[in-house]
C-alpha cells in the first residue's frame, strides 16, 4: 500500500510540475488496491469459488470488449488487443490456482480442462497474444507442481520480466543489434517501435520529473500513449515513476513469496502476473481499468489466508502445581 501511495503521490507531483493530468494513473493505482484487497478478502472466505467467479468475469469481458479502433496507432496486436490478451492470461491464472486449491478431486480435471481452454480461446478473439500468454502460463502452472522451491521459481519470473523491457528498451533506444532490431520491429511493427523512440527523446529531455503524466500524445497525433507501460512512464513520470513501477512488481513477488498458500498456487499467479508485465511492456493493457483490477484481485487471491488452511497453534496447559512435603 505504501508503494501504490507514492506511486499516486508522484504522479500528482509531475502532473504538478508540467500541468499533466494524473487522473489515469490515479484511476489504476486505485482500481489496483480495489482490486488486491477484494481478493485478500474474497480468497480468504472462497478460495476456490472466488478465482473461478473472477475468471468468468473476466471471459465475458474479454470477449465483450470493442474491437481495436481503426488507424495505425490502435491496429492490431496494439489497442483493445492487448487488453484482450492480458484479461486471458489472468483467466488461465486464475482457474489454474483454483484447480491447485481445490480439496475436491473430481473438481480438478474440470478446472484444469477450463484453464486450457483459454489458449484456443485467444485464437477464437483474433489474439494471439493472449494464446501464447495463456499456453505460457498454464505450462507454468502444471511445471510448479513438481518445482520445490518457490524463490527459485519467483525469480526466474522476475528475470523474465526484466529481459522483456529491457528488449523493449533497447529496441526503443537503438542499442540492440541490426539482426535482432529488424527482426522485432518486423513482428511488433515500425509504428509502434517509433512511439517507443519518442518516448525515449521524451524521456532524455526531462528524466527526472518526465513530461507529465497524460502529456505523452499530441493534438496531431492519435495515438495518447506509447504502447508500452514501462516508456510511458519513463516519459511521462521520469526515471522515478519507472522505478516505483518496477518496485511494485517486486513487491508483488515477494509477497508471493511469503504467501502461506502452497507452492503451484503462488508460481501459477506469479506466471500470469509476469505475462501480464511482458503484455504491459508491448503494449497498453495497464490502461485499462479491468485488467489493473484483474491483476489486483490474482495477487490478492494468491496471498490470501484461507479460515480452513490456517495453522491451529495448539492451548498451551498450564503445569501441574507440585506441593511441597512440609
Amino acid at each position: 500500500m505504501i508503494l501504490l501511495g507514492l506511486c499516486a503521490a508522484w504522479s500528482l507531483m509531475s502532473a504538478a510540475a508540467h500541468d499533466g493530468r494524473p487522473e489515469g494513473m490515479l484511476l489504476a493505482v486505485l482500481a489496483t488496491a480495489a482490486g488486491c484487497a477484494a481478493g485478500r478478502m474474497s480468497g480468504a472466505l472462497l478460495p476456490v469459488a472466488a478465482p473461478c467467479a473472477g475468471a468468468a468475469a473476466a471471459l465475458v469481458l474479454a470477449v465483450t470488449m470493442p474491437g481495436a479502433l481503426p488507424g495505425p496507432a490502435y491496429a492490431a496486436p496494439l489497442g483493445q488487443a492487448g487488453a484482450v490478451a492480458a484479461l486471458l492470461a489472468l483467466t488461465t491464472g486464475a482457474l489454474c490456482c483454483a484447480a491447485w486449491s481445490t480439496p475436491v478431486p473430481a473438481m480438478r480435471p474440470l478446472l484444469w480442462l477450463l484453464a486450457a481452454a483459454m489458449v484456443p480461446a485467444g485464437a477464437v478473439l483474433g489474439s494471439p497474444g493472449g494464446c501464447a500468454a495463456g499456453g505460457a502460463v498454464l505450462l507454468c502452472s502444471v511445471a510448479a507442481g513438481s518445482t520445490p522451491y518457490r524463490g527459485a521459481g519467483l525469480a526466474g519470473l522476475a528475470v523474465v520480466a526484466g529481459a522483456a523491457v529491457g528488449a523493449v528498451c533497447g529496441l526503443a533506444s537503438g542499442v540492440l543489434p541490426g539482426g535482432c532490431a529488424a527482426e522485432f520491429t518486423e513482428r511488433i511493427g515500425p509504428y509502434r517501435v517509433e512511439l517507443w523512440g519518442r518516448a525515449v527523446r521524451l524521456a532524455h529531455e526531462a528524466p527526472v520529473w518526465g513530461v507529465g503524466p497524460g502529456r505523452f500524445g499530441t493534438p496531431g497525433d492519435p495515438a495518447g500513449r506509447p504502447h508500452s507501460a514501462p516508456l510511458q512512464l519513463l516519459a511521462e513520470q521520469g526515471v522515478v515513476g519507472a522505478l516505483l513501477l518496477a518496485a511494485v512488481f517486486g513487491w508483488v513477488l515477494h509477497a508471493l513469496w511469503r504467501a502461506t498458500r502452497p507452492t503451484p498456487v503462488v508460481l501459477t499467479a506469479g506466471a500470469a502476473l509476469t505475462a501480464l508485465a511482458v503484455i504491459a511492456s508491448v503494449g497498453d493493457a495497464l490502461s485499462f481499468t479491468t485488467v489493473t483490477a484483474g491483476a489486483g484481485l490474482l495477487a490478492g487471491w494468491a496471498t490470501a489466508r484461507p479460515w480452513g488452511e490456517e495453522e491451529r497453534v495448539p492451548s498451551v496447559e498450564p503445569l501441574p502445581r507440585q506441593e511441597t512435603v512440609g
